[in-house]
């Protein structure tokens, strides 16, 4: 090549690889407009209901430390935060979760040197419009967050690797702890990733037999690359485990008001450091092990089915993608590609394990191997798209149909799921696509609350703050299984987790009267029904006729508190309700 050829070489490849940057920037665009448009519309799930019941009295009372029952601390101490500068939302409580998920496409671009252009682009697109990644992005749980801190921190570890610049190793170690901050399965995230090591370990060793080679050459010179690795990146190494147990412990610590072993009180008695410290690591490890560690006592073929089930509607397509993607980096192009490999693998482990770690049939949990496996997904992804585009270049009218035909069938199947499940029936067990029949919504968790309850919480909430008392009483009882329903002792016993067990059958309805401040009691006696009652009254529906009768001027409102089978009365009083909208007029 000429010498005046390479510049203009040169150029060319700067002005693809600035299209390419300019196309994920505009992925990422897309991503954080789909995940902050109305995302404060669906009523809070039981588990977004219950953790930001507990961050509003955290900051009423001061007390917070880290509970294996809501998982990892990130919310308590990111959301208290946002709650004291904005005021607490449904949006602002997902806030955090759009804004990060919604830059995850970012992350393409750390793993440049692993993909072509047109499969960057495919990497974003993927996680901005994957309907299981979309709609739990817009839901403030850990999952989604746990994936994305993920994969930036493995972008950021191999662009250190790449580049040699320890600036990569502390982003990514950062990554990493925060991804450690938001749920307890992260450890099966590292069991994953060395699991994948090896086997690509494995691939070195079955080249080498096709290359003549000693597999046990291979693997010594293997393991001395790391340790040379290990050693001229030893002192960042050990800069970066500080920042990575500053950042844990900074979030694990426990808050307590008074005087104690809190962080606060750290801060200015030094002599309490190791105490915190403890509690913040072992003590944490402890509470983790005793919640979570041990067999889940299911059987394991139902939940793999409903896990399959849960893919098959919210990510075939990029589940196909990624059989393509990892076929063809494996067995098509000269060498097997490391990172296709690696993400292929994770995934993978994630189909077949988390039916077994999970203790309830969530679709929240496709998301750990739906996350890896857009890597892969986008190598077949970009196949198709050069695939068309040297059809369309050389004029080949067949094959140029053929994947243009290809491609809207893709996109079909991912719109309709998206659509249908993240913005028209988000609230709903069932759903009715463009053109089709009623179908079963499956990436929606049965924790959801029905349809139509978010006009009565907004009266709920509007009498509480205009009534002066209690505001809200629960008429509550005993079911057959001897569990209280809706009753609890004493209300002060729920500012803490774990709440009493009557609290949970509540759920959602203690965000929302928390975030009214609703002066809220309990009761199983019907005397108590009699005389002056506040103005909001709950109770299951089987109870109905019992509270009806012995209430005058209030008006019924049947809701569901899950998609089915928690039917609730909430009873409004029409006077208060009258005055409460004439004080908003």
């Amino acid at each position: 090549m000429s010498s005046s050829q390479r510049p203009e070489s040169l150029r060319a490849g700067l002005r693809r690889r600035d299209g390419t940057a300019l196309g994920v920037v505009a992925v990422t665009v897309l991503a954080l407009a789909l995940r902050l448009f109305e995302l404060g519309d669906r009523v809070a799930h039981w588990d977004e209901a219950r953790v930001g019941y507990w961050i509003l009295r955290y900051q009423e009372n001061g007390f917070w430390e880290y509970s294996a029952g809501i998982h990892g601390p990130f919310f308590g101490i990111v959301n208290r935060v946002l709650f004291e500068l904005f005021g607490a939302s449904d949006f602002v409580a997902r806030l955090p979760v759009a804004v990060v998920t919604g830059l995850l496409p970012l992350a393409a671009w750390l793993y440049r040197d692993h993909l072509r252009d047109s499969e960057m682009v495919a990497f974003g697109l993927l996680f901005a419009v994957n309907p299981i990644l979309l709609y739990y992005s817009r839901f403030m749980r850990n999952d989604v967050l746990l994936a994305a801190f993920a994969l930036f921190a493995l972008g950021f570890f191999l662009r250190a690797h790449a580049t040699g610049r320890p600036r990569y190793l502390y982003a990514g170690t950062a990554s990493l702890a925060l991804a450690f901050t938001t749920k307890e399965n992260v450890l099966l995230y590292l069991l994953s990733w060395l699991g994948a090591a090896v086997l690509l370990l494995d691939h070195r060793l079955f080249l080498a037999r096709n290359e003549e080679r000693e597999w046990t050459g291979v693997l010594a010179d293997a393991l001395a690359d790391l340790g040379r690795s290990l050693a001229s990146w030893a002192p960042h190494l050990l800069v970066a485990l500080v920042e990575f147990f500053a950042i844990v412990v900074y979030f694990y610590a426990p808050r307590r008001p008074g005087p104690g072993t809190g962080i606060v009180d750290a801060v200015t008695d030094p002599t309490l450091w190791p105490a915190v410290v403890g509690e913040a690591t072992l003590g944490s490890w402890n509470e983790f092990t005793n919640t979570w560690l041990g067999s889940q006592g299911h059987p394991y073929l139902p939940y793999f089915e409903h896990y399959v089930t849960v893919l098959e509607q919210g990510a075939l397509p990029l589940v196909a993608f990624a059989v393509v993607g990892f076929v063809a980096a494996r067995y098509v192009d000269e060498r097997p590609r490391d990172l296709v490999s690696f993400a292929f693998y994770w995934g993978a482990v994630g189909v077949l394990g988390y039916p077994l770690a999970t203790d309830i049939k969530a679709p929240w949990a496709t998301v750990h191997a739906v996350a890896p496996l857009a890597i892969p997904a986008a190598v077949g992804a970009g196949l198709l798209y050069r695939w068309g585009r040297e059809a369309y270049e050389h004029d080949d009218s067949s094959a140029t149909l053929a994947a243009g035909v290809v491609v809207l069938v893709v996109a079909w199947q991912i719109a309709v799921p998206m659509v249908g499940a993240v913005y028209v029936h988000p609230q709903d067990d069932t759903m009715i696509p463009p053109l089709g029949e009623q179908t079963d919504n499956h990436i929606v968790q049965f924790g959801q609350p029905a349809d139509g309850i978010g006009p009565t919480l907004e009266k709920m909430q509007a009498v509480a703050r205009t009534n002066e008392g209690t505001d809200v009483l629960y008429y509550g009882h005993v079911n057959e299984n001897g569990d209280y329903i809706f009753y609890v002792r004493d209300e002060g016993d729920n500012d803490r987790i774990p709440a009493a067990s009557g609290w949970y059958n509540r759920l959602p309805l203690p965000w929302y009267t928390e975030l009214a401040d609703a002066e809220v009691e309990s009761t199983m006696d019907q005397q108590d029904l009699e005389g002056d009652l506040p103005p909001v009254v709950i109770t299951r529906s089987s109870k109905r006729d019992l509270v009806s009768a012995r209430l005058e001027g209030y008006r019924a409102y049947d809701e569901e508190l899950t998609l089915w089978g928690s039917e609730t009365t909430v009873f409004i009083e029409k006077r208060a309700l009258r005055e409460a909208r004439s004080d908003s007029a």
